[in-house]
């Protein structure tokens, strides 16, 4: 599949739940309403969609959510994608979470194929993780990162950076990311969604994180890509990486090789624009076949934009995309 401005477009994200067993104030409103069953696609819709972009293409898949480990009956998914792996099919299966269920079923993902996971962690201190993810209690997300290391995985830790909550904590999660053989990942703030506070307020533009970080560590530029858009340097001091994500500071729209599809079957071209083509309509329309679907892929693929409209706006309160985190899929 190749996109208006000649990218080709080999990575597909795809979300198999809006739901999730914590609230992280970047991702949700506290009080969220989730959807009703009918609308979310079955497990055997979300097979036979992907299954359609492999034949379109398309050679990594990472699943998101929500959670999608608190998706019932999941790691069937797993299975069925995992058994696409290999010569024209797919070279990679992954997964993003934020590790509560990974102790029960780190073992299952890599029986499946899975072999590299990116895990939530934006802090170390019990407290601050309480507080981001409005309920949540820090240990079942590091016993599942342990789980997962010990059942065969390669474990990135993911990171949102924000003002004035874990900015003094990268130096020590770098640190403990080193003793434990794990990369890490930090990320800007995305304006997706009605929140409660201002992005205003949580907003840490990474070009001021990485001049820190410098002043105590040494960060070796690395061409070491994982398909996504990264840009990952080697910490000298640990031999592990850290990447930085700046949609904001400076966007990788260039380059940009992916697509995301939701638990309702709704594909967006870009995760920073509205546009976006439905799925779920031809995935259930029974006097279409696999082809019609994979037409109605191409038709979303000729649409797809430049770029992101992503912005942190000191005027407007209103984010730049209305939809949240969760939904989308990261």
């Amino acid at each position: 599949m190749i996109d208006p401005f000649g990218r080709r477009v080999s990575y597909l994200r795809v979300s198999v739940t809006d739901r999730c067993d914590l609230r992280c104030v970047y991702c949700m409103a506290e009080d969220m309403t989730f959807l009703p069953k009918a609308e979310v696609l079955s497990l055997e819709e979300l097979d036979r969609l992907c299954g359609a972009f492999i034949g379109l293409g398309v050679d990594k898949i990472r699943l998101t959510g929500g959670e999608p480990l608190v998706r019932k009956n999941v790691i069937s998914l797993f299975r069925n994608l995992g058994a696409r792996l290999g010569a024209g099919g797919l070279k990679e299966l992954t997964v993003t979470t934020n590790g509560t269920q990974l102790t029960k079923m780190a073992g299952d993902l890599y029986s499946a194929g899975v072999r590299r996971i990116n895990v939530s962690l934006d802090t170390l201190d019990p407290a601050t993780f309480a507080a981001v993810t409005r309920w949540g209690k820090i240990e079942p997300t590091l016993d599942g990162i342990f789980a997962a290391k010990a059942a065969g995985l390669h474990v990135k830790i993911n990171a949102v950076a924000m003002k004035g909550v874990n900015e003094g904590e990268f130096d020590r999660m770098i640190a403990w990311c080193g003793e434990h053989g794990l990369d890490l990942c930090l990320i800007e703030t995305m304006p997706l969604g009605e929140i409660d506070g201002s992005r205003n307020d949580q907003y840490l533009p990474l070009s001021t994180v990485r001049t820190r970080l410098r002043q105590n560590w040494t960060l070796e530029e690395t061409d070491y890509s994982t398909g996504g858009p990264a840009r990952y340097f080697t910490v000298k001091e640990t031999g592990q990486r850290i990447g930085f994500i700046t949609p904001l500071t400076h966007n990788f729209c260039e380059s940009c090789n992916r697509v995301r599809v939701t638990c309702t079957g709704t594909l967006y071209m870009c995760l920073g624009q509205d546009d976006a083509a439905d799925l779920r309509r031809p995935l259930r329309d029974s006097t279409l076949d696999d082809e019609g679907l994979k037409a109605a892929i191409l038709e979303a693929i000729s649409r797809k934009p430049k770029g992101h409209d992503f912005v942190i706006d000191r005027q407007a309160r209103a984010p730049a995309v209305a939809r949240h985190m969760s939904v989308t899929g990261g």
